[in-house]
């Protein structure tokens, strides 16, 4: 009896476990959606955004073009994440070349690694087989007057299932070529997350 008991257990929790599938909803890119209570796409979105206003709006770009007469050249340098997460901060750094170029208002140059790709295609172009019309030349790659730096930083305070965390990002532009900071931006952002314990 107590076999056939058995039996029928298994076979009943395996139907329960054939049944369960997995729901996918698409939802639209802009709506804010905190799972977690983790740094998000949203919290990337905000920062960026309000920060790259901010940089744009400072006195170093009319300035620079008052001077020089042309767009200033940028490029992003590392966004160190010293937070307690894990960040994808290639991520952010794209939304803030974007963010940048878009605005009309600065040249942006390649990063280090995607500059290796670019010249080995150059070199490669070189070596007899592109037409000499087309061929591109060697050593009229434009420099950066700016770099961008800067880190996303957070502090978690939890206790019984309740945590407060803040987070903070920091961009500095600076001069190649004086080392001069000619901009210093900062963003925070503060999170309460509760824990609900689940009884069954």
């Amino acid at each position: 009896m107590n076999r056939k008991i058995n039996c029928m257990m298994m076979i009943l929790l395996l139907g329960v476990i054939g049944c369960s599938s997995t729901k996918v909803t698409r939802v639209d890119v802009p709506r804010p959606i905190d799972l977690s209570g983790n740094w998000n796409d949203f919290d990337a979105q905000l920062v960026f955004r309000e920060m790259i206003q901010d940089c744009l709006e400072k006195p170093w770009l009319t300035n620079f073009m008052k001077e020089k007469q042309k767009n200033p050249v940028v490029i992003v340098g590392r966004i160190n994440n010293r937070s307690d997460e894990h960040i994808n901060s290639q991520v952010f750094i794209k939304e803030l070349e974007q963010e940048l170029l878009n605005s009309g208002k600065v040249t942006f140059v390649a990063s280090p690694k995607e500059r290796e790709q670019v010249r080995e295609e150059r070199e490669d172009q070189q070596t007899g087989y592109t037409s000499q019309e087309s061929m591109k030349k060697i050593g009229r790659e434009l420099g950066a007057d700016f770099m961008l730096i800067g880190s996303i930083n957070s502090v978690r305070d939890e206790v019984k299932g309740k945590s407060v965390v803040f987070y903070q990002v920091n961009l500095e532009l600076v001069d190649l070529e004086t080392n001069v900071k000619v901009w210093i931006g900062q963003h925070e952002i503060k999170k309460m997350v509760e824990n609900a314990k689940f009884s069954f």
